[in-house]
């Protein structure tokens, strides 16, 4: 007994030592940047930002662009959190030439924005900026989570304008048995929310996500960050992370109401009865190249609901690219940065090529 009082007197004992080095490193932290990878407005409309990623000047650029589009939740520095693990740098690494459109924080007068407002409107402008840049008449989309969903449904209405899709960690049947969010949403009064408090704040979305792993990710996390707070260089990397989840936008009230109500209540995407603008989403009108890529571990887009898209387009040429992890481990991982960018350099080159 007394050899186990004194090894737990011990780690008790350094727990508080650790925990002292950890609090005096991040006072001297300093300033956390939201994305490592220098970039330059070329396009601003209301609250956002259409972003150009500077290109790698010692590598063949592929002549056709590529815009990402993120997830109005959160923000799109987490494909651009720290040097050595930026799905965007790994991606000009490859030779793609990047933009990137930062939503940025819709407030009150953004309320009665909705899926039309973002689709037909700023993402359809977002890609003619960009083609007229390059005097192109399609360019390539990769759309990540909430933004792959928007890709699909805006690549349907403007097949015109897009050479190839990428969807990565991007939910299409929203009704599968393992999707834990349908089933958090599902009996939740969604007019009523809206009509009472109209944008959603970020606070209250980062509230639901974490509730999915309480344990895990607000507290256990925090126990293991005194170790990784010692090393400098693991503690900016820990706190972009931080910044990251807690730099939350609100949600444009209408657009969050038709997006839980159709696709997470009613799953109107894969059943041909979702509306964007009065014009039905019919997936199977799809016929270009297509790489859906997911993640095997993913706790808020599980794979089948992300695999499901190859049963609704009408492309011949779709690819799919499994990753072993999570939804932001995709991108943040050593694993990752290894497998991913250059698969979807790769993949974007052979067709540029061809």
């Amino acid at each position: 007994m007394t050899v186990q009082m004194d090894k737990m007197t011990q780690e008790a004992m350094d727990f508080t030592r650790n925990l002292g080095i950890s609090i005096q490193n991040m006072r001297e932290a300093g300033e956390i940047d939201a994305g490592v990878t220098p970039k330059t407005v070329i396009y601003e409309e209301d609250k956002l930002k259409l972003y150009r990623y500077q290109p790698l000047a010692d590598i063949v650029q592929n002549k056709i662009p590529t815009l990402i589009v993120y997830a109005l939740v959160n923000r799109h520095y987490m494909t651009d959190i720290q040097e050595d693990r930026s799905t965007v740098q790994g991606l000009l690494e490859t030779g793609q030439d990047l933009y990137v459109i930062d939503w940025g924080f819709p407030d009150r007068s953004d309320r009665f924005l909705t899926m039309d407002d973002y689709i037909n409107g700023y993402i359809d402008q977002c890609v003619d900026v960009i083609r007229r840049r390059h005097k192109l008449q399609k360019i390539n989309i990769l759309g990540i989570c909430q933004g792959g969903t928007f890709s699909l449904c805006y690549t349907t209405l403007h097949a015109d304008k897009v050479q190839n899709l990428i969807t990565m960690v991007t939910p299409v049947d929203f009704h599968t048995e393992d999707n834990h969010l349908t089933k958090s949403a599902k009996y939740l009064d969604i007019d009523l929310l809206v009509d009472t408090i109209g944008n959603v704040t970020g606070d209250m979305m980062n509230a639901s996500f974490l509730a999915m792993q309480p344990f895990r990710l607000m507290g256990q996390k925090y126990v293991d960050a005194v170790d990784i707070l010692q090393d400098k260089n693991k503690m900016k990397n820990f706190l972009r992370m931080e910044k990251w989840i807690f730099d939350s936008p609100d949600q444009a009230g209408e657009t969050f109401r038709q997006f839980l109500k159709d696709c997470y209540q009613n799953n109107a995407l894969v059943k041909g009865e979702l509306k964007i603008g009065g014009q039905l989403i019919d997936l199977g009108t799809l016929t270009l190249p297509i790489l859906n890529i997911y993640g095997e571990k993913d706790h808020l887009v599980p794979p089948s609901a992300s695999k499901a898209l190859k049963d609704h387009v009408g492309t011949r040429d779709y690819s799919e690219i499994s990753f072993n992890g999570g939804h932001i481990g995709i991108y943040v991982s050593g694993g990752a940065k290894k497998q991913i960018p250059p698969a979807i350099g790769a993949w974007l080159n052979e067709r540029t090529a061809s």
